[in-house]
This record gives structure tokens, sequence and C-alpha cells, in this order.
């Protein structure tokens, strides 16, 4: 069997100023062909599942096209034509084929089309035809649409967040869709959209009540005849008609059996709609609790500045409090590709003055001068062996370095924003989190995998930003009404 597989993934905050042009897709990453297994290949991420599913079962599985960027505000129209049409033509140029393994995020936009994920899919299922297997796996972020899961006929989604389970989704849906290629199989898929959107900071399915809704899914998962249940917690800075969480029940043959899983499913989690509601701590009562612990590193999350949702990664609202405060030993990243060029120029231990963070109209905070010594210039590129947040393996932060201020904190200045979501970000440049009070994290979720196993506390800090928690703080033209908590809404029909 040939199975091709292509994708691209882009989670737009559509409050975001910043556009997915193709220039940005270009720095984040477009692979063709060879190039996505030697990027992907071994990796933890989806790709890495489809590539190693196919060794797995004894299916070709062949790399087509796959366009990645950081999360940002939409995709330009001439980028998504381009990479969609580059990646269509790829399929039908190689074709025919037994199955097509999509890696898509799920809450993509594009300029002229707010399903960017369904129009990826129906055009992909208008080639191949309606008898052609066709499976996807979704981030757990996706707003997922009954047009996109109609034009599938496999569709999974993570179970974890930190999502560790890529890799592990992509090799289940390399069996699945080989199994509905033999005919072994004949899924019935059921999507069940909730008018409910999940607060960002009640999303770790680690705690209550996602490991209970998680758990329920996996209840559900096992009994006969079902081939998967899942929870999508949706993405809540993506202002389009189908934002929300939502419930997928695939089972095998049977729809009745699929939307009686996809509704018991719904029901648990409606009933934990207050729940799934949350506050965090201001910056002044994040840093009273890193100053009383007794023990570091205390990890803030830094929530309004989340580069895994679309923020930019440069907010200085808690570097600000801290030097005001007096507050020292502190390390943070910091996406400021100016200030990362005054010290290249000045090079490897110079002592510099200068201005760091929040250059940018939509960036949290100002400019906070600082004055410190250049320790470390790097390339800004490392590798993260293990499974973290996406799965990913490589990253390029750009020209970087680490800047030893008189404050008392280590800033990290990068050229390109990359999540928080490795220590291997830090340790690259010989920066060890371990060995600081405070480490400031731009996310609320992605950086957990990484540092939940050495913070002696996480603390989630309600910071300004374009992904800050409330979701009252946005403004949304585009979203269903009513939509609880914006408005009190019913159990759908």
């Amino acid at each position: 069997m040939r199975f091709a597989t292509l994708g691209l993934l882009h989670e737009a905050n559509t409050f975001s100023p910043l556009v997915a042009d193709q220039q940005m897709f270009n720095d984040g990453g477009v692979w063709r062909g060879a190039e996505i297994i030697e990027q992907y290949g071994g990796s933890a991420a989806t790709l890495g599942g489809f590539l190693a599913g196919g060794e797995q079962f004894g299916v070709d599985v062949v790399p087509l096209l796959f366009a990645f960027v950081n999360p940002v505000g939409p995709i330009t129209k001439d980028a998504f034509e381009s990479l969609v049409g580059e990646m269509l033509s790829e399929l039908v140029d190689q074709g025919p084929w037994d199955g097509v393994l999509l890696a898509l995020h799920g809450a993509a936009v594009a300029e002229h089309i707010p399903d960017a994920d369904a129009e990826i899919a129906n055009r992909i299922r208008h080639i191949v035809g309606p008898d052609v297997p066709v499976g996807a796996v979704l981030d757990l972020h996706a707003n997922v649409s009954r047009r996109l899961v109609n034009a599938l006929t496999v569709t999974l989604v993570y179970h974890t967040n930190p999502h560790v389970d890529a890799r592990e989704r992509g090799i289940e849906c390399t069996e699945l869709v080989r199994r509905a290629a033999r005919e072994e199989i004949r899924p019935e898929q059921v999507l069940i959209p909730l008018p409910l959107v999940v607060n960002i900071a009640r999303q770790d399915t680690s705690e209550s009540p996602m490991a209970e809704l998680m758990a329920k899914a996996a209840e559900i998962a096992r009994q006969p005849g079902m081939l998967t249940a899942n929870v999508v917690e949706g993405f809540p800075y993506a202002d389009v008609p189908h934002m929300g969480m939502s419930c997928l029940a695939i089972h095998d043959g049977d729809r009745l059996e699929a939307t009686s899983a996809a509704r018991e499913l719904a029901a648990a989690v409606w009933r934990c709609r207050a729940e799934l509601q949350a506050h965090g701590s201001s910056v002044d009562d994040a840093l009273d609790i890193a100053e009383v612990e007794q023990r570091g590193p205390v990890v803030l999350l830094d929530v309004g500045d989340n580069i895994g949702g679309g923020a930019p990664g440069d907010s200085t609202v808690i570097l600000a409090a801290a030097v005001q405060r007096g507050v020292r030993s502190l390390v943070q990243t910091l996406w400021d590709p100016d200030a990362v060029q005054h010290c290249l120029d000045a090079g490897i231990g110079a002592d510099v003055q200068l201005k760091v963070g929040a250059r940018h109209s939509y960036s949290a905070g100002s400019p906070v001068a600082v004055t410190g010594q250049i320790k470390v210039i790097s390339d800004g590129r490392f590798e993260e062996p293990t499974a973290t947040h996406g799965g990913f393996r490589f990253f390029d932060m750009g020209p970087s370095v680490a800047l030893e201020t008189t404050d008392g904190h280590t800033l990290v200045l990068t050229t390109r924003p990359v999540m928080n979501s490795s220590l291997r970000q830090l340790l690259s440049l010989g920066v060890d989190p371990n060995e600081f009070r405070v480490v400031v994290a731009k996310g609320v979720n992605s950086p957990r995998a990484a540092y939940e196993p050495i913070a002696s506390r996480l603390v989630v800090v309600d910071t300004d930003g374009i992904t800050a928690m409330g979701v009252e703080r946005f403004i949304y033209n585009e979203r269903r009404r009513p939509l609880y908590p914006f408005e009190a809404a019913a159990f759908p029909a």
C-alpha cells in the first residue's frame, strides 16, 4: 500500500496583527519529500508517527509537502493558495494512492477562508475521490467543524495537553487508515460541537476537570465496536463561527452507536462547564509566591504572552515588575531581534546598556532598560530528543544571546519567537534553569512538560496580551451566539 502524507500546521490567533505570509512559512519551515523524513523521522511529532506507522504496518508512506509556522494571525491568501496548490499538485502527480495521512492543526484560519483545515481536507477529498480513506491527526486545540470531519475517513485528536502523544496518534491514524483501505473497518464519525469555551488555564489534561473528562473519553473508546472517542478543547483566540469545545466519537460501522457515544461524552463535558473557567494570579501575587517559596525554581507561566497561542514572546510585564521589586535570580526569553543585533555588534564579554522587549504595538508592557554583560552568542538552533509539546525535534531561534544583567537576571534574547517548551532552549546557551529562583515561561500549557519536573511550583500568571486568560477581554465578531461563558447556553439538541 502507498499512503501520501502531507499537511499544513498553523494555529491562527485572529487577534494578532501579524499574518502568516509566504516568507514567514519559509522561515518557520516548508519541507518537501525527503526533507520531511530528515526533519521528522524519529521525532515525537505527528509526522514522525506517520512514518513510524508505515514501517510498523508495512505501508509505503510517501511524504509530499509539510508547512509549519509559529502561531500568529491568519494565513494570507497568497501563501495559502501557493502552499496548498503545490501540495495538491504533488498529490495528483505522484498518485494514485491507497490512503492519505494529513498533519493538520484544526485551528487554521486563512484571510479568505475561516475554516482553512476543512478547505484543505475537502480539496484533497475532491482529488482522491470518495473511496480512498483520508485520515488526519488534529491538535487538542482544534476548532473542529462538521465540514472537516465529513471530508475525512478518520479524525484523531491528541489526548494530552501538553501535547506529548502526537507520535502515538500518528501511528494510530496510520493503522486505522490501513484497516479502512483493506475494508477491515468502516469508520462512522460523529461530531458534537458544544456552545462552550474552555479557559486556557483549565486545559491541562493532568488536572481536574480535564483529567476526568479524558478518562471518560478513554472509557467510552473501550466500548465494543468503538474506534476512538475524544474531547476537543478548542482554541479561544480564533474568532470563527466554529470556535469552541467539541466531542468526537468513531464507531466501526454503526452511526447510531457513534452518536450515542459522542453525546454521552458531550454531556459529561457540559456538566463541567463552570469548572472549565479559571482565574490566575496577578503579577505581584505571583512574585510574592516566588519570594516566599523555600526553594526554586518557581516557574511563572506568562499566559498573556503565550508564544504557542500566537503572542509575540516579548512581553516585559513580569520582568519590569521584578526589576522594580528588586527580585533577583530570574531567567526568561525575549523575542527582540534589535537587541540581539546590538549584542552581536558588541561581542561576547562586552558590557552593554540597552532596552529590551515590547517593541511592537500589540506587545504587553514597555521596553525595559537593562545593563549587563554578554555571556553567550549562539546560532539559536537546538534539538529536543524527548517528547515535548507537539513532539517537535529541531528548533531555530535565530541568532541568540545570553545576557546577564546587573539586576541579577539572565535574559535569553532571540531573533525568532520559539515556544518555551524545552529545557534545551536555555541549556543550549549554557543557561541552567535549575540554578534560578524564578523562571518566566511564555505560555500556560506548552512549557509544563519541560518545566514541571524541575519546578518547585508552577504559577499561572494572568498577564495582559493577545493570549490573555479572560476571553471577556477580547471583541469577537464571528463567534457563535449563545456561547458559554459569554452567555448562558443550552446543551445542543
